[in-house]
């Protein structure tokens, strides 16, 4: 009884503290990382499973290819605050982090029970139960003097969506928010930074469900973000870390007086006009950010391109714009002899996005970049579900990172009722020893040099060619 009081007292002084801050439901801004930061986002099977942390990374992949930064998963399904907080030294604080992102609340705020008897009850009970085990990990927070904390309120649970078949728990994204409100004020008192990932993700589903009723960026099981759901979570974060209006590059060139106009995180060079048409060469600080048209990862039926429909990427972070005055007529246009399509004079003088056009020679490049990157997050989800199988079973039995026969023999007692595990069997044989582990840590570390050495711009030669 002692303890949920002291959790009401702490909840009502947390809900002071912003009201006397003036906190609105704005989303704060996150500083962007830093040349050798190492950031890990701490979640459940969102983050484990998913592709926001790695659509990230690719944005800073590409826009600042020079900056070495590490962006680590540390997610596992199933995963409540109380469940994070056992793992915090094995499985975070190892890691060293100089930014430490959590996210939790949809395993916290409970499930079938909002169809039951007493769902107001229930969600009041879960809250209480989250905010009591926040805060051991708020404490163990406080002692991280060389990290920057970042809460991230959870993507919504999407009780708005028409899915045949599966019924919503009314009024749990109601209980979410009550977590995501503790967290923001935690975030507030203890000046941490804050981003809310479900109102806004709400407000997109419900948006689009007036058109759409079965529109939903939270998957089929109205939980787990697809990819589009996940490049929305990247969107949204890149966003509080002030990207909105962030050009890939910008070029302005006058082609009648052969002048370069302006150079936007690019540097222009030989502008010619010949009687063949107008040359130059140019090479960007950044490339095009690349989406996938393929589904990535289990089950899932979209693709980050998907997000396209719900977001102003495009419009806000991805412009590569190509300006040229003083034309006149139909142009066409070459980069390093790759014909790349065919503008009018007024085309041209109002701006093309070069980064919407996916077969330019920069474009590609960025693709090798992106699929580099899914290459090391196939790897690192083995890594989680190593982790998986390390702290949502083995510790519970005093087994942790055993790694010996005894380890092997308590699993195999327990596969045959436990599909998820019987899952994993085969993986844990081979991560339980320590050269497999170490392969595929070379195998991630060479990646990310792969990544920094493709990502670095290349000077593309341009070419405009009048059509007659």
């Amino acid at each position: 009884m002692n303890n949920r009081l002291s959790v009401i007292a702490w909840l009502c002084n947390l809900v002071l503290f912003v009201f006397l801050a003036g906190a609105t439901v704005r989303a704060q801004e996150i500083t962007p990382f830093r040349n050798d930061d190492r950031v890990v986002f701490l979640g459940n099977s969102i983050t484990d499973g998913g592709h926001y942390h790695a659509y990230i990374w690719l944005y800073y992949m590409t826009r600042f290819p020079e900056m070495k930064v590490s962006i680590q998963n540390a997610g596992i399904g199933g995963d409540r605050v109380i469940e994070m907080v056992k793992r915090l030294d094995g499985d975070v604080f190892s890691r060293h982090p100089t930014v430490l992102v959590t996210t939790f609340g949809m395993n916290d705020s409970g499930y079938l029970e909002y169809n039951g008897s007493e769902p107001d009850k229930f969600a009041d009970e879960k809250v209480k139960e989250s905010a009591m085990a926040f805060q051991e990990m708020e404490k163990r927070y406080k002692e991280l003097h060389d990290t920057r904390i970042v809460l991230m309120g959870s993507s919504p649970y999407d009780e708005g969506a028409v899915l045949e078949g599966n019924l919503p728990f009314k009024g749990k994204n109601a209980a979410m928010l009550r977590i995501v409100d503790f967290q923001r004020a935690s975030a507030q008192s203890n000046h941490w930074e804050f981003l809310d990932l479900n109102r806004p993700m709400t407000r997109i589903n419900e948006r689009i469900q007036q058109q759409e009723p079965a529109f939903t960026l939270c998957g089929s099981d109205r939980i787990h973000p697809d990819n589009d759901g996940h490049m929305v979570m990247a969107y949204l974060f890149l966003k509080a870390q002030g990207f909105a209006g962030n050009k890939v590059a910008e070029i302005v060139i006058d082609a009648g007086t052969q002048k370069i106009v302006s150079a936007v995180n690019c540097r222009l060079s030989n502008v010619k006009k010949t009687p063949t048409g107008v040359t130059f060469e140019y090479k960007a600080n950044s490339l095009p950010y690349p989406l996938d048209t393929v589904p990535r990862g289990w089950g899932s039926k979209k693709s980050q391109y998907d997000a396209l429909r719900a977001i102003p990427f495009m419009e806000e972070m991805n412009q590569e714009r190509l300006i040229v005055k003083g034309l006149k007529g139909r142009h066409k246009l070459f980069i390093d002899e790759e014909e790349i399509g065919i503008w009018s004079a007024e085309d041209f003088a109002q701006g093309i996005n070069l980064a919407a056009l996916t077969h330019t020679p920069q474009y590609q490049q960025a693709l090798g970049v992106m699929y580099l990157n899914e290459e090391r997050w196939e790897i690192e989800r083995r890594f989680r579900d190593y982790a998986w199988v390390q702290y949502n079973f083995f510790q519970p039995k005093g087994l942790l990172n055993a790694n010996n026969r005894q380890a092997i023999q308590v699993m195999d007692q327990h596969i045959a009722t436990d599909g998820w595990l019987r899952a994993k069997r085969d993986l844990y044989a081979k991560a339980m020893l320590p050269e497999v582990r170490k392969a595929w840590q070379d195998q991630q570390d060479q990646l990310v040099r792969d990544i920094q050495h493709a990502a670095m711009p290349k000077t593309r030669k341009f070419r405009l060619v009048p059509i007659q």
